[in-house]
C-alpha cells in the first residue's frame, strides 16, 4: 500500500493541476506535493521490509537509494518553481506543472517496479512527461531540442523493449515460467539461455544507456539541457539519469547472477571510459554554459558505469557518486538558471562578471563547479576517490591513470569556461528591472550545496548501510 500511494500521489496531483484554472494555484501545488512525497519517502525508507515474491511494486535497497535522490531533488526543484514561474508569468504553466508532476510519478513507478515490463513502461512515461518541459521557452532551438530528445529517447526505449523481450525469451528457453518479476528471474538466472541473455543485455545497455546519456548515446543531452529551464535540466541530469541507471543495474544484476558478470562489466567499462574521454574533449573551449553542464553529465554517468565495471568497492563508490552527482547538478543548474535570467543569455559572449552582478548565485555556481570536478571537501571527491581506490586495488593501474588524466582534463576545460563567465566586468545593466538574488531563488541551491558538503565530510550511518546493502546486491561490497 505505501508503494502504491507513493506512485498515485504525483499522478493525482497532476490531474488536479490540469483542472486548476489559476497559474498561481498550480505553482503552489508543486511544493505541497513535493513535501508530502518526501515525507512518504522518508516513511518508506525507515520502514522498508523484505521483498515479497510476485509483488510488482516494492522497495529494495537499490530502489531506496534512487527514490531518496529523486524525492529530495524534486523537493528542491518544487521549492524553486513558484519563484521561477512568477518570473515567466507571460506563459501559462498548466502543461509545465502537469509535466513536472508526471515526471515524479513516472520516475517513482520506475524505482518501485519489480517487473521488467512495468519498469520499461515507467521509463517511457517519464520520457513523454518531460518532453513538453524542454519546449517551455517555445523558440526554434527549444522545439529542435524537444524533437531530438523525444526521437532519440524513443529509439532508446524501443531498443530497451527489444532487450526486455530477449531476456524473457532467455527465461523461456531455460525452462522458466516466463515471469518477468526480478526476484523470479534472479532465482532462475543460472538456467537462463546465456546467448539470448547476452543479446538482451546489449540491447538494454544501448536502450537505457541512451536515457542515461553515456557516449556515444548522448547526442540529445547538449540540446535538451541547453534549452530546458534550469530546474528541468536539474531533474534530467540528477533524476532521469539516476532512474535509467537503476533500470540498467536491475538487468545487470540478473546477468551477473547468470554467470555473465565479467562480460557485462567489460561493456560498462568501455562505455564509461569513452564517456569520460568524450566529455573531456567537448568541454575544452566550450562557450555555452548549459551545454557545458550537459557534457559534465556525460562525464559523471561514465564514472557510474566505471565504478560498477570495476566491481568490489567500486560499486559502492558508483552508488555514492549517484547521490553526490544528483545534488551537485541541482546546485549548478539552479544557480546557472539565475545567471541566465540576469543576463538573458548563457554563452561567454553574453555572460561575464557574474560574481559582481549576482554575487550569491554566481558564488554558489563556483562552489558547484569545484564540487562537480571532484574537489575536496565536497561529496563527489569522496565518491570519485572510492572508485579510483577500487581501480588500484583491483590492479587496473592503466584504467586508474586514464581516469585521473581525463578528470584533470575535465577540470581544466570546465574551469576555463566557468571562470571566464564569473570573473571580469559585467556588461551594462538592462533597461528593464534587473534580476536579483532572492531567498526563493537561492535557498534551494544552498540546501543542495549543504547536502553535497555534508556528504564530503561524512556519510550518515543510515545512508552508508543502505549503500552497502545495494552494492552487495549488485555483487560489490561496502567500504571497510
Amino acid at each position: 500500500m505505501p508503494a502504491l500511494v507513493l506512485v498515485a500521489l504525483p499522478f493525482a496531483a497532476a490531474v488536479v493541476a490540469a483542472l486548476l484554472r489559476s497559474d498561481r494555484a498550480r505553482a503552489a501545488l508543486l511544493p505541497a506535493t513535493a513535501t508530502l512525497h518526501l515525507a512518504l519517502t522518508a516513511v518508506a525508507l525507515l520502514h522498508r521490509v523484505e521483498l515479497k515474491p510476485g509483488v510488482w511494486l516494492q522497495l529494495d535497497a537499490l530502489g531506496a537509494v534512487v527514490l531518496g535522490v529523486l524525492s529530495g531533488l524534486f523537493f528542491l526543484a518544487a521549492l524553486y518553481a513558484p519563484g521561477y514561474l512568477a518570473l515567466r508569468s507571460d506563459r501559462p504553466n498548466r502543461v509545465f506543472c502537469v509535466g513536472l508532476l508526471g515526471f515524479l510519478g513516472g520516475a517513482t513507478l520506475l524505482v518501485l517496479a519489480q517487473h521488467l515490463g512495468l519498469m520499461w513502461v515507467a521509463l517511457e512515461a517519464t520520457t513523454l512527461s518531460t518532453g513538453p518541459l524542454i519546449y517551455f521557452n517555445k523558440n526554434p532551438r527549444s522545439i529542435e531540442a524537444t524533437w531530438k530528445y523525444l526521437m532519440i529517447g524513443s529509439v532508446g526505449v524501443a531498443l530497451a523493449l527489444l532487450g526486455s523481450l530477449f531476456v524473457g525469451y532467455a527465461a523461456y528457453l531455460g525452462g522458466h515460467d516466463v515471469s518477468l518479476v526480478f526476484r523470479s528471474l534472479l532465482d532462475e538466472a543460472p538456467r537462463l539461455s546465456r546467448p539470448w541473455l547476452r543479446a538482451g543485455f546489449v540491447f538494454l545497455l544501448v536502450g537505457y544507456g541512451t536515457k542515461i546519456g553515456v557516449a556515444p548515446l548522448h547526442s540529445w543531452k547538449p540540446d535538451a539541457y541547453g534549452e530546458a529551464p534550469g530546474l528541468v535540466g536539474m531533474l534530467l541530469a540528477g533524476g532521469m539519469t539516476s532512474a535509467a541507471f537503476l533500470a540498467l543495474m536491475r538487468v545487470y544484476r540478473i546477468v551477473a547472477a547468470a554467470g555473465e558478470g565479467a562480460f557485462a562489466r567489460e561493456l560498462l567499462l568501455a562505455l564509461g571510459v569513452l564517456s569520460l574521454a568524450t566529455a573531456a574533449v567537448f568541454m575544452v573551449r566550450q562557450r555555452d554554459l548549459k551545454r557545458l553542464l550537459a557534457y559534465s553529465s556525460v562525464e559523471h554517468m561514465g564514472l557510474l558505469l566505471i565504478g560498477v565495471g570495476i566491481g568490489g568497492a567500486g560499486v559502492f563508490g558508483a552508488l555514492f557518486h549517484l547521490v553526490n552527482n544528483a545534488f551537485t547538478k541541482g546546485v549548478l543548474f539552479l544557480a546557472l538558471g539565475n545567471i541566465h535570467r540576469a543576463y538573458g543569455g548563457k554563452t561567454l559572449d553574453e555572460v561575464t562578471g557574474a560574481l559582481r552582478r549576482l554575487p550569491l548565485s554566481a558564488g554558489l555556481f563556483l562552489a558547484g563547479f569545484f564540487a562537480v570536478t571532484g574537489s575536496p571537501p565536497f561529496g563527489p571527491f569522496m565518491s570519485e576517490l572510492t572508485i579510483l581506490t577500487a581501480a588500484f586495488s583491483a590492479g587496473r593501474l592503466l584504467l586508474a591513470a586514464a581516469i585521473l588524466a581525463l578528470l584533470a582534463a575535465v577540470f581544466l576545460g570546465m574551469g576555463g569556461t566557468v571562470l571566464a563567465a564569473l570573473q571580469g566586468e559585467p556588461p551594462p545593466e538592462p533597461v528593464r528591472e534587473a534580476f536579483r538574488d532572492t531567498p526563493s531563488r537561492t535557498i534551494p541551491i544552498v540546501l543542495a550545496l549543504g547536502v553535497v558538503l555534508l556528504l564530503g565530510l561524512t556519510i550518515p550511518a543510515p545512508l552508508r548501510s543502505l549503500l552497502t546493502t545495494a552494492a552487495t546486491d549488485l555483487g560489490g561490497k561496502g567500504l571497510p
